[in-house]
Protein backbone atom coordinates (compact mmCIF):
# COMPACT_ATOMS: atom_id res chain seq x y z
CA UNK A 1 0.00 0.00 0.00
CA UNK A 2 2.72 2.10 0.68
CA UNK A 3 3.78 2.10 -3.00
CA UNK A 4 0.59 3.10 -4.00
CA UNK A 5 0.16 6.03 -1.79
CA UNK A 6 3.92 7.18 -3.16
CA UNK A 7 2.64 6.78 -6.73
CA UNK A 8 -0.88 8.74 -5.86
CA UNK A 9 1.16 11.37 -4.43
CA UNK A 10 3.26 11.69 -6.86
CA UNK A 11 0.44 12.01 -9.95
CA UNK A 12 -2.20 13.96 -7.75
CA UNK A 13 -4.66 13.71 -9.91
CA UNK A 14 -6.40 10.54 -10.75
CA UNK A 15 -8.79 10.58 -14.19
CA UNK A 16 -11.80 8.25 -13.47
CA UNK A 17 -12.81 6.70 -16.64
CA UNK A 18 -15.54 4.39 -18.04
CA UNK A 19 -14.96 2.56 -21.16
CA UNK A 20 -17.14 0.74 -23.05
CA UNK A 21 -15.38 -0.15 -26.31
CA UNK A 22 -12.43 -2.81 -25.46
CA UNK A 23 -10.74 -0.57 -29.01
CA UNK A 24 -10.70 2.71 -26.79
CA UNK A 25 -8.79 1.23 -24.40
CA UNK A 26 -5.19 1.83 -25.73
CA UNK A 27 -5.94 5.57 -27.30
CA UNK A 28 -7.09 6.54 -24.31
CA UNK A 29 -4.08 5.31 -22.21
CA UNK A 30 -1.97 7.16 -24.91
CA UNK A 31 -3.71 10.19 -24.88
CA UNK A 32 -3.52 10.37 -20.71
CA UNK A 33 0.55 9.65 -21.17
CA UNK A 34 0.99 11.70 -24.03
CA UNK A 35 -0.55 14.83 -21.77
CA UNK A 36 1.64 13.73 -18.92
CA UNK A 37 -0.76 11.82 -16.77
CA UNK A 38 0.12 8.31 -16.59
CA UNK A 39 -2.34 6.57 -14.57
CA UNK A 40 -6.51 5.77 -14.65
CA UNK A 41 -8.91 4.28 -12.16
CA UNK A 42 -10.88 2.18 -14.49
CA UNK A 43 -14.38 1.92 -13.73
CA UNK A 44 -16.42 -1.34 -13.43
CA UNK A 45 -19.72 -0.04 -14.47
CA UNK A 46 -19.05 -1.47 -17.73
CA UNK A 47 -19.05 -5.26 -19.03
CA UNK A 48 -15.40 -4.01 -20.41
CA UNK A 49 -13.97 -3.00 -17.41
CA UNK A 50 -11.27 -6.04 -16.73
CA UNK A 51 -10.22 -6.43 -20.47
CA UNK A 52 -9.44 -2.46 -20.26
CA UNK A 53 -8.04 -2.48 -17.27
CA UNK A 54 -5.92 -6.05 -18.72
CA UNK A 55 -5.14 -4.21 -22.03
CA UNK A 56 -3.65 -1.15 -20.87
CA UNK A 57 -1.66 -2.89 -17.70
CA UNK A 58 0.13 -4.75 -20.75
CA UNK A 59 0.81 -2.12 -23.05
CA UNK A 60 1.73 0.18 -20.96
CA UNK A 61 3.03 -1.06 -18.12
CA UNK A 62 4.62 2.07 -16.39
CA UNK A 63 1.14 3.27 -15.97
CA UNK A 64 -0.57 3.30 -13.01
CA UNK A 65 -3.81 1.30 -13.21
CA UNK A 66 -6.54 0.88 -10.85
CA UNK A 67 -9.93 -0.59 -10.81
CA UNK A 68 -13.17 1.78 -9.66
CA UNK A 69 -16.70 0.89 -8.70
CA UNK A 70 -15.71 -2.28 -7.12
CA UNK A 71 -18.86 -3.74 -5.79
CA UNK A 72 -18.13 -7.45 -5.78
CA UNK A 73 -15.65 -9.98 -4.46
CA UNK A 74 -15.76 -11.67 -7.82
CA UNK A 75 -15.25 -7.63 -9.99
CA UNK A 76 -11.92 -7.26 -7.06
CA UNK A 77 -10.94 -10.88 -8.29
CA UNK A 78 -11.38 -9.87 -11.89
CA UNK A 79 -9.12 -6.60 -11.51
CA UNK A 80 -6.63 -8.57 -9.91
CA UNK A 81 -6.12 -10.75 -12.88
CA UNK A 82 -6.47 -8.00 -15.12
CA UNK A 83 -3.45 -6.50 -14.09
CA UNK A 84 -4.96 -3.32 -11.58
CA UNK A 85 -2.02 -2.49 -8.74
CA UNK A 86 -5.26 -1.17 -6.58
CA UNK A 87 -8.72 -1.69 -6.23
CA UNK A 88 -10.80 1.45 -5.50
CA UNK A 89 -14.90 0.83 -4.50
CA UNK A 90 -17.46 4.07 -3.97
CA UNK A 91 -18.80 2.83 -0.51
CA UNK A 92 -16.96 0.61 2.61
CA UNK A 93 -18.27 -3.04 1.75
CA UNK A 94 -16.62 -5.05 4.81
CA UNK A 95 -16.61 -8.41 2.45
CA UNK A 96 -14.84 -6.74 -0.43
CA UNK A 97 -11.99 -4.59 2.09
CA UNK A 98 -11.73 -8.43 3.97
CA UNK A 99 -11.45 -9.98 0.77
CA UNK A 100 -8.50 -7.77 -0.84
CA UNK A 101 -6.55 -7.64 2.45
CA UNK A 102 -6.52 -11.04 2.80
CA UNK A 103 -4.98 -10.94 -1.06
CA UNK A 104 -2.44 -8.42 0.14
CA UNK A 105 -4.34 -6.26 -2.56
CA UNK A 106 -4.22 -2.35 -2.20
CA UNK A 107 -8.12 -1.44 -1.32
CA UNK A 108 -9.07 2.62 -1.57
CA UNK A 109 -12.81 1.76 0.21
CA UNK A 110 -15.44 5.22 -0.32
CA UNK A 111 -16.36 7.29 3.17
CA UNK A 112 -18.00 10.39 4.02
CA UNK A 113 -18.55 10.29 7.55
CA UNK A 114 -16.78 9.11 10.76
CA UNK A 115 -19.08 5.70 11.10
CA UNK A 116 -17.40 4.69 7.69
CA UNK A 117 -13.95 5.57 8.93
CA UNK A 118 -13.85 3.53 12.15
CA UNK A 119 -14.67 0.75 9.77
CA UNK A 120 -11.79 1.50 7.87
CA UNK A 121 -9.64 1.91 10.62
CA UNK A 122 -10.53 -1.31 11.89
CA UNK A 123 -8.98 -2.73 8.52
CA UNK A 124 -5.96 -0.83 9.21
CA UNK A 125 -7.03 1.32 6.29
CA UNK A 126 -5.95 5.30 6.44
CA UNK A 127 -5.60 5.59 2.92
CA UNK A 128 -9.89 6.57 2.21
CA UNK A 129 -11.97 7.70 -0.94
CA UNK A 130 -14.26 10.38 -0.15
CA UNK A 131 -17.26 10.20 -2.47
CA UNK A 132 -18.92 12.07 -3.51
CA UNK A 133 -16.91 14.75 -2.29
CA UNK A 134 -18.47 17.76 -3.41
CA UNK A 135 -22.56 16.27 -2.55
CA UNK A 136 -20.60 15.38 0.75
CA UNK A 137 -19.56 18.67 2.38
CA UNK A 138 -16.22 19.13 0.38
CA UNK A 139 -12.78 20.34 1.53
CA UNK A 140 -14.80 21.63 5.09
CA UNK A 141 -15.71 18.01 5.35
CA UNK A 142 -12.47 16.47 4.79
CA UNK A 143 -11.05 19.10 7.20
CA UNK A 144 -13.60 18.46 9.99
CA UNK A 145 -13.27 14.53 9.69
CA UNK A 146 -9.04 15.16 10.35
CA UNK A 147 -9.80 16.48 13.55
CA UNK A 148 -10.58 13.52 15.16
CA UNK A 149 -9.13 11.20 12.96
CA UNK A 150 -5.49 12.80 11.90
CA UNK A 151 -3.82 9.36 10.85
CA UNK A 152 -6.51 9.42 7.87
CA UNK A 153 -5.44 10.86 4.46
CA UNK A 154 -8.44 11.30 1.61
CA UNK A 155 -8.43 11.21 -2.25
CA UNK A 156 -11.69 12.58 -3.03
CA UNK A 157 -13.64 12.15 -6.14
CA UNK A 158 -17.43 13.29 -6.97
CA UNK A 159 -17.62 17.08 -8.10
CA UNK A 160 -14.20 17.48 -8.41
CA UNK A 161 -13.67 20.12 -11.85
CA UNK A 162 -10.30 22.46 -12.85
CA UNK A 163 -12.41 25.27 -10.66
CA UNK A 164 -11.60 23.65 -7.52
CA UNK A 165 -8.80 21.25 -7.80
CA UNK A 166 -6.19 23.22 -6.68
CA UNK A 167 -8.02 23.46 -3.14
CA UNK A 168 -8.16 20.43 -2.63
CA UNK A 169 -4.56 19.65 -3.44
CA UNK A 170 -3.18 22.31 -1.57
CA UNK A 171 -4.79 20.70 1.92
CA UNK A 172 -2.04 18.33 3.72
CA UNK A 173 -4.97 15.72 4.20
CA UNK A 174 -5.67 15.13 0.62
CA UNK A 175 -3.21 12.49 -1.43
CA UNK A 176 -4.49 12.58 -4.73
CA UNK A 177 -8.10 13.50 -7.06
CA UNK A 178 -10.66 11.89 -8.61
CA UNK A 179 -11.88 13.56 -11.80
CA UNK A 180 -13.46 12.82 -14.83
CA UNK A 181 -13.97 16.02 -16.57
CA UNK A 182 -10.47 15.20 -18.60
CA UNK A 183 -11.88 12.04 -19.91
CA UNK A 184 -15.69 12.72 -20.04
CA UNK A 185 -18.09 9.94 -21.68
CA UNK A 186 -18.60 12.07 -24.73
CA UNK A 187 -15.11 12.66 -25.60
CA UNK A 188 -14.86 8.85 -26.02
CA UNK A 189 -17.68 7.96 -27.36
CA UNK A 190 -16.64 10.36 -30.38
CA UNK A 191 -13.06 9.07 -29.76
CA UNK A 192 -11.74 12.61 -29.07
CA UNK A 193 -8.42 11.97 -27.71
CA UNK A 194 -6.94 14.93 -28.89
CA UNK A 195 -9.03 17.37 -26.66
CA UNK A 196 -8.46 14.32 -23.49
CA UNK A 197 -4.77 14.90 -24.37
CA UNK A 198 -5.25 18.57 -24.01
CA UNK A 199 -6.90 18.70 -20.95
CA UNK A 200 -4.77 16.36 -19.27
CA UNK A 201 -2.16 18.81 -19.84
CA UNK A 202 -4.27 21.13 -18.71
CA UNK A 203 -4.77 19.73 -15.61
CA UNK A 204 -0.88 18.83 -15.03
CA UNK A 205 -0.15 22.25 -15.52
CA UNK A 206 -2.51 22.93 -12.08
CA UNK A 207 -0.26 20.32 -10.21
CA UNK A 208 2.72 21.81 -10.71
CA UNK A 209 1.06 25.61 -10.49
Amino acid sequence: MEQILEELEKKRIIPVVMLRNIADAKPLAQALCDGGLPCAEITFRTETAADCIKIISEEFPKMLVGAGTVLTTAQADQAMKAGAKFIVSPGLNPTVVKHCIKKKYPVIPGVNNPSDIEAALSFGLTLLKFFPAEASGGLEMIKALSAPYPQVRFMPTGGITPENLHTYLACEKVVACGGTWMVKDDYIKLQNFEEIKRLTKDAVRTIRN
